[in-house]
């Protein structure tokens, strides 16, 4: 078990664990001396008997001392472990504000034309990619930030309208698992044509790469196709996804979560 001396290895942000304990210890300090388990339970919305488990660790660590029944109060340890936590805090909210939200505001387009700093563009979608053209013609526009010759990136702020594009929908085909057939249960023209027809086609598992292979088709995607099917479909691409039976769920559970449209197809031999 991970106890709070622990905390600085892993930081309060990436352990619920550690976050609680923080919870806890600032809700017994700001509410000392001697505050009940009742009321720091009450006042970080958790039950008593979390909140005892907690402190038994923290007692433990002698970052908490406990006076008479049942009442607490955050020890000098327990004061230096909030410091510390404290610190990190205030170094991710300062990285979240100078460097995350500001590299936010800025976002990045593919010039079709030659783009002068400054200028207005049009924003477009385009093979899955933002692109940006010199003048205000289109349903959104943006300023750009940075010179750009047709091809290069550049770097777009300040938008405007709305992005006019249809979401990408993905074709499924299921792979039985080896020991059911594998790959030599799907028609390969068949798999041939739906990937012709697509933008991308992408495998999920040994037996779906076979069967793209026996239909002399190379697949875009082979790797965390989950989230790459679910990103290139929200960025307005055709996918057709060639995946095993038992990773079948988790690829639909993703493209649900996303709001992609998707359907699955039968390819067996007849």
């Amino acid at each position: 078990m991970t106890n709070a001396g622990d905390a600085g290895d892993v930081g309060v942000l990436r352990s619920k664990r550690n976050a609680t304990r923080y919870r806890i210890l600032t809700g017994i300090a700001e509410r000392q001396p001697a505050v009940s388990q009742r009321e720091v339970a009450d006042a970080i919305g958790v039950t008593s008997q979390a909140v005892s488990d907690y402190l038994k660790d923290l007692i433990d660590q002698g970052y908490v001392e406990k006076h008479g029944r049942g009442r607490y109060e955050v020890t000098k340890e327990g004061v230096d472990w909030l410091l510390t936590r404290t610190d990190e805090l205030r170094e991710f909210v300062s990285h979240v504000s100078e460097d995350v939200i500001e590299e936010v505001e800025v976002d990045t387009a593919l010039a079709t034309t030659a783009i002068d700093e400054g200028s207005t563009v049009s924003l477009a979608m385009g093979d899955g990619v933002l692109r940006a053209t010199a003048g205000d013609a289109g349903s959104a526009t943006a300023i750009a930030v940075t010179d750009a010759a047709a091809g290069e990136d550049v770097g777009v702020t300040d938008f405007t309208g709305v992005l006019d594009y249809d979401l990408g929908t993905v074709t499924v085909f299921s792979v039985p698992q080896v020991q059911d057939g594998g790959s030599t249960t799907l028609d390969p023209e068949t798999v041939a044509d739906a990937a012709a027809d697509h933008d991308l086609v992408a495998t999920a598992g040994t037996e779906a790469l076979a069967a793209t292979r026996a239909a002399d088709v190379d697949p875009d995607i082979r790797f965390g196709t989950a989230t790459a099917v679910r990103e290139a479909a929200t960025k307005g691409l055709d996918v057709c996804l060639i995946a095993v039976a038992d990773q079948l769920s988790a690829h639909t559970g993703e493209l649900r979560d996303g709001n992609v449209s998707y359907e699955v197809v039968d390819a067996a031999e007849p």
